[in-house]
């Protein structure tokens, strides 16, 4: 297991960087930037916020939470997605908090049956859903737009709240992250879009499915098929234009499968495979806008 959970914390680790129960108090409203970034604590993790320029308290605005890696934290993650341009550009809340620490000191997000409490286990899928609460309380966030993308274990967790809390979830995205092996521990109450992007050659979280000492993962074909089945998708999806995501990689690497037909709630899955890409890919400039792209544009009904 520390074999494993060194090379996820060598995977994660981005750039040089710089846990508490569910149930703590929010933070007062006051607290929150009424503009620009700000950061707050609750529940003993940092959480910050970037309201973007254009927010209008009377106009609904989408919310959009980021989630790092294993041994990353949130300030990482906001450098290596760079997703508050594209807050100030599209017009979104943006949120990102930092997860629990395990007994190594390391931050992580208690997800699925594969990943990723090596040490305590929170109830990390109770304290996000409170955080999207404590967002909507503080900002009007159009409950129809409330969307989150994941690194990793990050990914992995945007899965869980995807499965616990469609009720509050429009979309989700997973870079190198997986859904639950059992099939049966994910009973989403409504639809949810999800984007599934895959690097063909990742060498921690594998392309075709593996382990996390002992404890399995399904493959990322196995992860589209599950949400298929739970969107009620037909399983013929329609080829894409490629995208260019890894600057490391030749142009439009990437190869695009859409599922849209049949699907309940005017859902969508995709997947997306970054041929010859790694676990934590060299990120070009369009992918934060590619994949802001797919979850502004999914609204529940």
């Amino acid at each position: 297991m520390r074999a494993l959970m060194a090379l996820l914390a060598a995977a994660a680790v981005l750039v040089p960087a710089g846990c508490g129960a569910a149930d703590d108090p929010a933070p007062p409203t006051s607290a929150l930037p009424s503009q620009g970034s700000g950061t707050v604590e609750i529940g003993g993790r940092k959480l910050t916020v970037h309201v973007p320029e254009s927010y209008d308290p009377a106009k609904p605005a989408p919310l959009v939470l980021a989630l790092h890696g294993y041994s990353s934290n949130a300030a990482e993650v906001e450098t290596y997605f760079r997703l508050v341009p594209e807050s100030e550009r599209r017009g979104f809340v943006y949120a990102y908090p930092d997860g629990s620490t395990d007994d190594r000191g390391d931050q992580f997000w208690n997800a699925t049956d594969a990943c990723c409490a090596f040490g305590p286990q929170p109830d990390d899928s109770r304290y996000l859903s409170e955080l999207i609460s404590t967002i909507q309380a503080s900002y009007r966030i159009d409950p129809a737009r409330v969307s989150l993308i994941g690194h990793s274990n990050g990914g992995f967790m945007a899965f869980r709240m995807a499965c616990d809390h469609a009720d509050q979830i429009s979309a989700i995205v997973s870079l190198n992250g997986a859904t639950w092996n059992d099939p049966a521990r994910c009973k989403p109450s409504k639809p949810v879009s999800v984007l599934a992007v895959h690097s063909e050659t990742d060498e921690t979280i594998a392309l075709g499915g593996g382990d996390i000492d002992g404890d399995a993962y399904p493959s990322a074909a196995g992860t589209v098929s599950q949400w298929l089945r739970l969107n009620r998708c037909a399983s013929t999806g329609r080829a894409a234009p490629n995208l260019d995501l890894d600057r490391n990689m030749p142009a439009a690497e990437t190869s695009v499968r859409v599922y849209e037909q049949g699907c309940a709630g005017g859902s969508t899955v995709q997947a997306w495979t970054i041929k010859g890409g790694s676990h934590v890919p060299q990120l070009g400039p369009d992918f934060t806008p590619a994949v802001t792209g797919f979850l502004l544009a999914a609204v529940k009904r």
